[in-house]
């Protein structure tokens, strides 16, 4: 399903779009007016990542970014292959 997380299911929520008219009171003015209200879609911030699951598998899954910075989710970690660097390997040989 699109737009869910797969870890805590968080998904769109649905609100209000409120568009204001006028100066605020503290910046002397009248004050604010509503002059519209409409409805809007609260979005998860989604990102696809590859995780490593509990069986050790590796999968791509769309996880929110909060499950990401709580540390919910191990994220597979792809190290690069140490090569020195080209000055070094010209001494070398």
């Amino acid at each position: 399903m699109a737009r869910v997380c797969e870890i805590c299911g968080k998904k769109p929520l649905t609100g209000n779009r409120v568009t204001t008219r006028g100066r605020a009171k503290y910046l002397g003015g009248v004050g604010t007016k509503i002059t519209g209200i409409s409805r809007r879609q609260f979005r998860p911030n989604l990102q696809r990542v590859r995780v490593t699951t509990a069986n050790g598998t590796n999968k791509r899954m769309r996880v929110c970014t909060q499950c990401l910075r709580s540390g919910a989710v191990t994220r597979l970690v792809r190290q690069r292959p140490f090569r020195l660097p080209v000055e070094l390997q010209k001494e070398k040989n």
